[in-house]
């Protein structure tokens, strides 16, 4: 599915599943601008996409502060050009008791998982409107989808992508623009292995008996900012190896 002459921002593209959709898109030719704090691992995907003959650069940004997306947004599109393919990829994860989620726990997810998507989308879009043709592929949660114990403050920062995604797939429908979002299920990252869950309890629950790839997720991506998905908007595509059959 080429992508040749696009040019996409992966926020969090600098490890997990984040770069593994860099990687991918970088694959199926578009250039590549790679958002994130973690200067070193971004760094490192940019490094990966020209290893594969790609064109990217790394900014090094939060997602979640408006004067550093602009500041993004204006070089990507100085040294790559407009910008039609955004992955709102970046976020946090938090497990903890209800009772115990605290004001400011709960603000900092808010602030990072909606307010970042939010923030980077408003910053971009009028790149897509500019050219009747866009792509925004938001990453959810199967949080989301199930609830989730000790995940109050994330699965609803999750939910809350989901219903943002199919608002502005209604709002931007006939400009040429698509909006989607993928839930990843039980995904191998850095960040669940940083994280309290039992892996191989969850991998010997899951219906495929194996935890998710991130280059599962980075292929869903693939399609859904593809001219192939062009009839396709406001889709939640669960990649979740049957763990989550709405």
């Amino acid at each position: 599915m080429s992508l040749s002459g696009k040019v996409a921002v992966v926020t969090g593209g600098a490890s997990g599943i984040g770069r593994a959709i860099s990687l991918q898109l970088a694959r199926d030719g578009a250039a590549i601008s790679v958002w994130d704090l973690d200067s070193d691992g971004a760094n490192a995907t940019v490094a990966m996409i020209t290893q594969l003959g790609g064109h990217a650069i790394a900014c090094i940004s939060d997602a979640a502060a408006a004067s550093e997306i602009a500041s993004s947004a204006i070089r990507t599109r100085k040294e790559l050009g407009p910008i039609t393919i955004l992955v709102n990829n970046a976020g946090i994860t938090g497990f903890c008791r209800f009772e115990e989620i605290t004001e400011e726990m709960m603000d900092r997810m808010m602030q990072i998982n909606i307010k970042g998507p939010f923030l980077c989308t408003q910053a971009i879009i009028p790149d897509m409107v500019a050219a009747k043709w866009g792509r925004i592929v938001n990453i959810s949660s199967s949080s989301a989808q199930t609830g989730a114990p000790m995940m109050a403050h994330y699965a609803t920062s999750k939910g809350g992508i989901i219903a943002f995604t199919k608002t502005l797939a209604r709002e931007y429908a006939d400009k040429g623009i698509t909006v989607n979002n993928i839930p990843p299920g039980f995904v191998d990252t850095p960040m669940l292995r940083a994280s309290p869950v039992n892996i191989e309890e969850q991998t010997a629950s899951s219906p495929m008996k194996r935890a998710g790839k991130p280059e599962d997720i980075a292929a869903a991506c693939s399609y859904l900012v593809s001219e192939a998905a062009g009839y396709v908007t406001g889709h939640t595509l669960g990649v979740n190896g049957g763990r989550v059959m709405p």
